[in-house]
């Protein structure tokens, strides 16, 4: 990276010029009113960030200027937006106060700020987490306004634009941050455009190699790309003149990140990605137009190419949850490969691309508000529910919010025809507690489609169902495995607590007799012994246990009157060797110990525990990442490891510098999943590749075939990445070998 050379008249210049600009771009679009605000709220940040200076070295300025351009720009927002995108970090960088800002501007303005503001880093309970609690700040302000996010969302997307200039584990936290919380917010909103950026930011730092392999191959096949869009448009462009339908055409090549998704999920090479661009055709018309002109122009498309009928998606009639329209047909070019062809309105499109704030452009006075209005409304509603819930734990908050920023939906109905909207893979259970709470808690089945199904049943598009009750029913703890939404997760949580509190109350009166009555301590040491001796493990089965009578006072005394305890030695035994038994990386850790310098933490750190997580299995090569766990222990993953971008969103704080020691020649565990095709001697050519060739040592071949494929798993030791690599590259030359993965953490 070039550094940055001040230069206060150029800099002077550049800040007018962004600001015109701005203001040009807003001129048409505003009243003098409105053009007033914008010059004060930007005059106001102008002087609040004076001599400030960001990480790249450029003056702060250009930071609320750009997140204002974005805001105007990419996301469509008014004015007042605008005005909060110039102020959003003047009362976290700055000596003004909430106050302040409300005295000049207005207590609208202030309530957004504020929510953009975030909460101060200063928390010495590390297991709190800053970034869970400032997101459920987001939300609250959210709830009422939803400008907050989108203007959050403008912030972090420059933040993004410019994050080369911050250090590798600020890069780790904030890339992890923002494809854990930013990107399904920005997903659920119909942000297209904003999505895929961060997606494909977020990807560059946490999975660099990856990334800059599929970004290389897309920049040396674009000249054939271009070529074959070129001709497969061309008839399409005539037919379309003849027809005088005004189409504009424009292509897309799907982003880097979801190039990379595909590939990992169907466990296939980038050359099998079909879909690698899209050619879409817009169009301008009245609304009443849209449906006939899509469909004559998927008319002209089908009756020039041959389709993939699996392949089409109508979004016209049903929009996505985030109110995306679109008709798409996939066509077999005469080249031979496919292409997806989008169809749809200017409208559609801005929609598409802007999402949220694109519909209110759309807005009429007196109507109705239209489906993803109601939808958007519908969210907000469970956001609401989420943050009314009592619970004060910011990562269970930030858990079920998750939930609620699932897009894929199923709609099903009351037997009187009344559509409900859950989320896909939502179960009997969460329809009845969409219903109501009580419903849902004295559910036992439904009658889905007049047929009796039990209570986990996961629903289908257009399924009727009625819920079936008994007074009798009451929630039980297993519910929480088959149930999708925070609502349902919630009310179970809540049922399950009173319970627990009846439970714990009566057990413990009981328990109290019972050692008054054999004249024994109450103490925990005991409590612990009872539990141990009869193998409950769970607090609350115990306190259930006690609390139903059966636990006997001579059962009590046989237990605690035992001075040996062989049933509690037993127990503490199977417990510790279940936890010394629990991944395959035990040999690994064993010969860490022997080697401990095959890692190299920060320089600060001299002596300190670490293990290497079986989730990801990272090997020498690999770009890895430390996240403290404990005072003195570590846990390594790949940077690119879905737990560990998770844990780094919730707790970045706690990330650590971590890099392989390139010194150290070590033998670590890992795998390979290999699948193709049947052949006599296919076992035995694998191992002589494994063993022979490479000479490495293999702990474990399991593989089982089917009719005419195969599929198994090989566990070897093997020194880095780039050995495996190799290794990978080799065995794919065997004939009849279809897919070679290495074994490490799956996508959901």
């Amino acid at each position: 990276m070039i550094p940055y050379i001040p230069n206060a008249e150029l800099e002077r210049k550049t800040i007018l010029q962004k600001y015109k600009e701005l203001l040009s771009y807003m001129y048409d679009k505003t009243s003098v009113e409105q053009r007033r605000l914008i010059r004060k709220s930007f005059a106001f940040a102008c002087t609040a960030h004076k001599d400030m200076r960001r990480r790249t070295g450029e003056p702060y300025i250009y930071h609320p200027l750009a997140v204002a351009k974005i805001v105007s720009q990419e996301i469509n927002l008014g004015t007042t937006s605008v005005a909060c995108a110039f102020l959003h970090d003047v009362v976290e960088d700055t000596s003004y106060t909430i106050t302040d800002i409300q005295d000049i501007f207005g207590e609208t303005i202030a309530k957004i700020v504020n929510g953009l503001t975030k909460i101060e880093n200063i928390i010495l309970d590390t297991s709190i987490s800053v970034q869970a609690e400032n997101f459920r700040k987001i939300f609250l302000t959210m709830s009422d306004d939803i400008r907050v996010i989108l203007i959050k969302l403008a912030d972090r997307l420059h933040n993004m634009r410019t994050l080369s200039a911050m250090s590798p584990e600020k890069q780790l936290k904030i890339s992890s941050e923002t494809s854990f919380f930013y990107v399904p917010i920005a997903h659920r909103l119909g942000l297209y455009s904003i999505k895929s950026e961060l997606e494909d930011y977020a990807m560059l730092y946490t999975d660099p190699d990856s990334y800059h392999l599929i970004e290389n191959r897309l920049s040396s096949t674009e000249t054939e790309r271009q070529k074959l869009i070129t001709d497969f448009v061309k008839p399409i462009s005539e037919k379309l003149k003849k027809t005088g339908i005004k189409a504009e055409m424009s292509s897309r090549t799907k982003s880097i990140y979801s190039i990379y998704q595909k590939m990992k999920r169907k466990q296939i090479n980038f050359e099998d990605v079909y879909d690698i661009f899209a050619v879409r055709y817009v169009f301008d018309s009245a609304p009443e137009d849209e449906m006939r002109i899509c469909w004559a122009i998927y008319t002209i498309v089908t009756s020039l190419y041959q389709t993939n009928t699996k392949r089409e998606r109508n979004f016209l009639v049903h929009p996505k949850a985030n109110g995306y329209q679109s008709l798409h047909v996939t066509a077999m070019s005469n080249s031979g490969k496919w292409v997806e062809v989008q169809i749809r309105s200017k409208r559609m499109d801005e929609i598409a691309e802007k999402g949220f704030a694109a519909h209110f452009k759309y807005k009429e006075e007196n109507r109705q508000p239209t489906e993803y209005e109601n939808r958007v409304e519908d969210w907000l509603s469970k956001i609401r529910e989420v943050l009314k819930s009592d619970n004060s734990n910011a990562l269970d908050f930030l858990n079920e919010i998750k939930l609620n920023l699932e897009l894929k939906e199923v709609f099903v109905f009351t037997p009187k025809g009344d559509m409900k909207t859950l989320p896909a893979g939502s179960t009997v259970l969460d329809f009845a507690y969409d219903l109501h709470t009580k419903i849902g808690s004295q559910c036992i089945g439904a009658k889905v489609n007049y047929n009796i199904v039990p209570n986990n049943y996961i629903l289908k598009n257009g399924d009727q169902v009625e819920v079936i009750i008994s007074k009798k029913q009451t929630p039980k703890l297993e519910w929480f495995n088959c149930v999708k939404t925070s609502k349902a997760r919630e009310s179970i949580k809540e049922s399950i607590r009173i319970e627990y509190k009846k439970s714990v109350d009566k057990g413990e009166q009981q328990l109290k007799q019972i050692f008054d009555e054999l004249e024994i301590e109450y103490s925990g040491q005991n409590i612990n012994k009872l539990r141990a001796s009869l193998k409950i493990r769970s607090e609350v089965e115990f306190w259930n246990y006690v609390a139903q009578n059966k636990l006997t006072s001579d059962k009590a005394k046989k237990i605690l009157s035992n001075e040996k305890n062989i049933e509690l030695e037993e127990f503490q035994k199977r417990v510790s060797e279940e936890i010394s038994n629990r991944s395959l990386d035990d040999l690994i850790y064993e010969q860490l110990k022997t080697n401990p310098d095959i890692f190299t933490l920060d320089d600060t750190v001299d002596i300190i525990k670490y293990t290497l997580s079986p989730c990801c299995n990272p090997l020498p090569g690999d770009q890895v990442v430390g996240f403290q766990v404990s005072h003195d222990e570590i846990v390594v993953h790949q940077t690119s490891c879905p737990k560990a971008i998770e844990q780094m969103s919730k707790f970045g704080n706690r990330i650590i510098k971590a890099k392989w020691n390139k010194e150290q020649d070590i033998a670590f565990l890992s795998g390979l999943r290999i699948s193709g095709f049947n052949k006599k001697g296919m076992i035995r050519d694998i191992i002589n590749v494994i063993s022979d060739q490479f000479d490495l040592n293999i702990r474990s071949l399991q593989i089982e075939s089917k009719g005419s494929v195969f599929a198994g798993t090989i566990m070897l030791y093997i020194q880095n990445v780039k050995a495996l690599d190799k290794l990978i590259e080799t065995l794919k030359k065997i004939d009849n070998i279809e897919s070679i993965n290495r074994v490490g953490y799956e996508l959901d």
